[in-house]
């Protein structure tokens, strides 16, 4: 598999231990030029380290990687070339302006600065700091900083774009332009990998999809197809004083499925009229009729309990 064939990262087999902790065990996927793909699992699944192993910046214990057409990690400095990234922290040189920021990272790439100086502002106007190229990055808020780090991924023209958790700790409003430039990028021929503790970020975005856990892939498709797959198409969420009463009393018998959560109690079914008719009947419960969705099929996946 290559760049060329269409497929931008294709990973085989891939292990990665610290010790005798077994990080990765035996990861497979691959990413069709294109598309935007998530790697969804909770904290210490594997994403970031999946990651690392990629770009080459960590050597796995066993598998393959073709990264745009490059074997990695013998070829990792070819191919993160061609690659652009997007890390959990911001990591932009406060002593610099938006503008010197970008110019200073395409130099790395050797990009004449003739190239640069055309790229800059398309950059800055898919970011939304069109305005702001000669602002100290100590003026700038966090959504604007994480903006620029995503303007800065694409100084290099890449095939691929990685992003990891691009919009933790931002705003609804940072959110959704960060989202508005993905989706341009999109449209433009751009390959995305993303990963993200956001559902509907990835639900909004992603093509296709991979959740894993514990260092292994438990399920893989596009995320309505995943959701059709593993979890019933109907959800009420029951809540109030008496919601673990009438949950244990009622909810057991008229969902196919239930989980207790703290207050709330999550009943999934396929035709929720029998359920919506029994809580009319009980004024000590509130509860919310919605589809499911797939932060529905990642908790059923990988659990409610908290990760560290």
């Amino acid at each position: 598999m290559n760049a060329a064939s269409g497929v931008v990262l294709a990973v085989s087999g891939l292990r990665k231990s610290y010790g005798e902790n077994e990080v990765l065990r035996g990861l497979d996927f691959s990413i069709a030029r294109g598309e935007c793909f998530g790697l969804l699992g909770p904290n210490g699944a594997g994403k970031t380290t999946t990651l690392r192993c990629c770009l080459g910046l960590i050597e796995p214990n066993a598998g393959t990687i073709m990264l745009v057409g490059e074997p990695v990690p013998k070829a990792a400095r070819e191919a993160r070339v061609r690659v652009g990234v997007v890390p959990q922290m911001d990591n932009l040189d406060p002593d610099f302006t938006v503008v010197e920021n970008l110019r200073i990272y395409g130099r790395y790439f050797r990009i004449p600065d003739a190239v640069l100086e055309q790229r800059i502002p398309n950059l800055l106007e898919l970011a939304g700091l069109a305005s702001r190229g000669s602002a100290s990055i100590r003026t700038l808020s966090g959504g604007m900083k994480r903006r620029l780090t995503l303007a800065r991924a694409l100084i290099n023209d890449p095939e691929l774009l990685i992003l990891d958790e691009p919009t933790t700790g931002l705003d609804p409003q940072a959110r959704h332009l960060i989202w508005d430039g993905l989706r341009q990028l999109l449209t433009q021929g751009k390959t995305i990998l993303i990963t993200t503790h956001f559902m509907d970020e990835a639900e909004r975005l992603c093509s296709r999809l991979a959740v894993i856990d514990h260092g292994r892939m438990i399920a893989s498709d596009a995320p309505r197809a995943l959701i059709a797959t593993h979890v019933e198409p109907e959800v009420i969420e029951v809540y109030g004083d008496e919601a673990r009463t009438w949950a244990k009393a009622r909810g057991l018998q008229l969902a196919e499925r239930m989980e207790l959560a703290g207050e709330t109690a999550f009943c999934y079914a396929r035709d929720a009229a029998p359920l919506l008719a029994d809580l009319a009947q009980h004024n000590g419960v509130r509860y919310l009729h919605r589809p499911a969705n797939l932060e529905d099929l990642f908790i059923k996946l990988t659990g409610r309990e908290l990760r560290d």
